[in-house]
């Protein structure tokens, strides 16, 4: 299983840069960041492709409903992100996102030669990005429900005659008290968001308990060891006391594959 290491784009460059040099150090096969609101997640992966030689490079994901394809292009380009190191995720709400997704998907193709992941919460998008995507994201899932949303993603690439694509799940993890209270609050805040209401509801799940709260490394060690088997990769969505790089470097540490 591939291990891959995710931060707030809107956290320092100190913080990205210090935490992609460490995680490619430590082995990690991807180094991700997310795309919120108005801060632009392509131009602070480019912090860590700078800093970088190896690892891939992860966002996760792009809106297409506030940012579309030739927006991404230009962003792509205008930052100088390696292609071939590039994970490329982009997602929509709806309503239309499926629409919105494959539209995207054939746009970008055209223009970039680069992988291109979906991410997927319900079964029309996971099959969607099995028949037409190079890997999916999930989100705020157990290792249990992401099986569930393999099998809809294989189901995709069969109609679609393909191989299926890879399977990448974020996977919040929290180290010690004051980041296990952050934990609550991102949590409470994406339960507010329909989508992803309805889906924690549909699990019969409180979005914590889709995620590892860690008192100490050997917890976060305990908790990732869950996934082996669930999906190709476990992305570790940093969610940290601090927003310093001292506490960031702590969970990449913590949680580095053997």
């Amino acid at each position: 299983m591939g291990l891959g290491f995710a931060v707030f784009a809107g956290t320092s460059p100190e913080v990205i840069r210090a935490s992609a040099k460490e995680a490619e150090r430590l082995g990690y096969s991807s180094f991700w960041v997310n795309h919120p609101g108005a801060t632009d997640g392509l131009a602070a992966l480019a912090i860590a492709a700078r800093e970088t030689q190896r690892i891939e490079l992860g966002i996760g994901v792009i809106p297409l409903h506030t940012r579309g394809p030739e927006s991404i292009v230009q962003g792509v380009k205008s930052t100088g992100l390696p292609l071939d190191r590039l994970l490329l995720g982009i997602g929509s709400p709806n309503p239309e996102a499926l629409k919105r997704v494959r539209t995207g998907i054939g746009e970008l193709r055209r223009q970039l030669s680069t992988r291109l992941i979906v991410a997927a919460l319900g079964p029309q998008m996971c099959r969607l990005a099995g028949e037409i995507a190079d890997g999916v994201l999930f989100n705020w899932l157990t290792p249990e429900y992401a099986r569930e949303s393999a099998e809809r993603v294989r189901e995709g690439a069969l109609r679609g005659k393909r191989p299926a694509p890879r399977l990448c799940a974020y996977v919040r993890v929290a180290l010690g008290p004051g980041a296990s209270d952050r934990l609550e609050e991102e949590g409470k805040r994406y339960a507010g968001v329909p989508a992803y209401g309805a889906n924690f509801t549909r699990m019969g799940l409180k979005p914590v308990e889709t995620a590892i709260a860690a008192e100490n490394p050997a917890a976060v060690k305990r908790g990732l060891a869950k996934w082996q088997g669930a999906v190709d990769d476990v992305v570790i969505r940093a969610i940290t006391a601090k927003d310093t790089v001292e506490d960031h470097l702590a969970l990449v540490r913590a949680a580095a594959p053997a």
